[in-house]
Order: structure tokens, then C-alpha cells, then sequence
């Protein structure tokens, strides 16, 4: 496992995908989806100059976020939430992109203990009832409703395509969800304000970018298969 190298070609992959789609790779954060990996490895990538990192469980992001100190990575949650367990985050965890419920802003908001954080809205952009997220109809109603905190900023969307191993058959999913940011500009005031889409992992990521995506989240194109142990 040479996680440099690998983190050099999803960066080569990035950059050939944003000069196909006019864009700068610039605006397209990496995130390192660490989950069931080691320490070690992130600390391999931190070495090798990467710095955002998602984790699926939100027991294992806090174990994680109190092995490294506080400026030394950044840290996304991207798996499914659970109300009674973000007490456990919410002092830390820099980004949340999986908020489907006004009730977990609220308890984040709640929590926050002077922490800001980057909260992003889980849209259902593939129909798949085991996805989550809200409904493409929805999102107004949870945009709206979501104006008026201290602690957190409502600052994009995200989306979990279809997985398919051919990339084109989601181009669809994702024009989806960059329509629905678009649309939904004008839900921008107070601590709405849309500027990131989170879509595309390591089979899909080349048309993500090519569709607007400012995030991808990259695992095992990184760190290799994932360990169900």
C-alpha cells in the first residue's frame, strides 16, 4: 500500500477532469474517506500532504478526531447520523454533509459548543429508499428552515449516486443535483448560504467534476478495500 502514490493519481485524475469540464482543480477538495482504516494511514496521507478526511461512523470520526490534534486535519462526517451519538462530535467534527432532518442541525446547533460547523444537505438524487436524504421536493422546505443558526453554516449539497460500473449511467443523478444547488440559490440568507456539492467517488468521480462537483469522496482508490472486520 504506497497511499502517496495513490493520492498523486486521484489528484492526476482530478486534474485531467477539470481541465476536460474548463474548471481549476482548485476548486474540487479531496476528501479521504478513511473509514476502518488505521491511523497510520492517515497519518501517511498527512505526511503526503493531504488534509480532509471522512469518516461513516460517527464513533469511529471522534476516535479519530481525539488522536490528532485539533489544526492538523480536517474532518468530515459523511455516513448516516444518529441523534443521540452527536453529542459526541459536534465540539469538533468541521463538516457534516449527510443532514437529512431539521432535527440534526438542531442538535448539532445545540451541541456546538462554540464550534463551526460546515453542514451540507443529503438530497435523495438516486431514488434508492437505503440512500437517504431528502427528497428533491423537500428541499426548499428544509433550506428555509434552516436560516436562522449561530453555530452552523447550511453551505451546499450532497448526493449519493447509483453505484454502476460505468460512470456515464449516473451523469444524469448528479446534473440532478447541481440543478437543484442552482434552483436553489435564492434560500441563500442568514446561515443558508450554498456554495459547495459534495458528489463522486473513486468509479465516478471524473464525471461528478465534470458536472460541478466541489467535493469528492475518495476511499479505496486511497487506502484500498475496506476492511469489514
Amino acid at each position: 500500500m504506497d497511499i502517496c502514490s495513490n493520492l498523486k493519481l486521484v489528484k492526476k485524475r482530478i486534474q485531467k477532469a477539470c481541465e476536460k469540464s474548463g474548471r481549476e482543480p482548485s476548486e474540487v477538495t479531496l476528501i479521504a474517506v478513511s473509514k476502518t482504516k488505521p491511523l497510520s494511514y492517515i497519518k501517511e496521507a498527512l505526511d503526503c500532504g493531504q488534509f480532509a478526511f471522512g469518516e461513516n461512523r460517527m464513533q469511529e470520526l471522534e476516535e479519530k478526531m481525539n488522536s490528532f490534534s485539533g489544526s492538523e486535519a480536517e474532518w468530515h462526517m459523511i455516513g448516516n447520523l444518529q441523534t443521540n451519538k452527536i453529542k459526541h462530535i459536534a465540539g469538533n467534527v468541521n463538516w457534516v454533509h449527510s443532514i437529512e432532518k431539521l432535527k440534526y442541525l438542531q442538535e448539532f446547533e445545540r451541541l456546538a459548543e462554540g464550534n463551526m460547523i460546515h453542514a451540507l444537505i443529503q438530497v435523495n438524487i438516486s431514488g434508492e429508499k437505503q440512500k437517504g436524504g431528502v427528497s428533491p421536493a423537500q428541499l426548499g422546505e428544509l433550506l428555509k428552515a434552516s436560516q436562522q443558526f449561530d453555530s452552523i453554516i447550511v453551505c451546499g449539497l450532497m448526493g449519493m449516486a447509483t453505484f454502476s460500473d460505468n460512470p456515464e449511467d449516473v451523469r444524469d443523478e448528479f446534473r440532478l443535483l447541481k440543478n437543484l444547488f442552482d434552483e436553489h440559490q435564492i434560500f441563500n440568507s442568514g446561515s443558508v448560504q450554498l456554495q459547495h456539492l459534495s458528489m463522486g467517488m473513486s468509479n465516478d468521480m471524473e464525471v461528478a467534476i465534470e458536472e460541478g462537483a466541489t467535493m469528492i469522496r475518495v476511499g479505496s482508490d486511497i487506502f484500498g478495500t475496506r476492511n469489514y472486520n
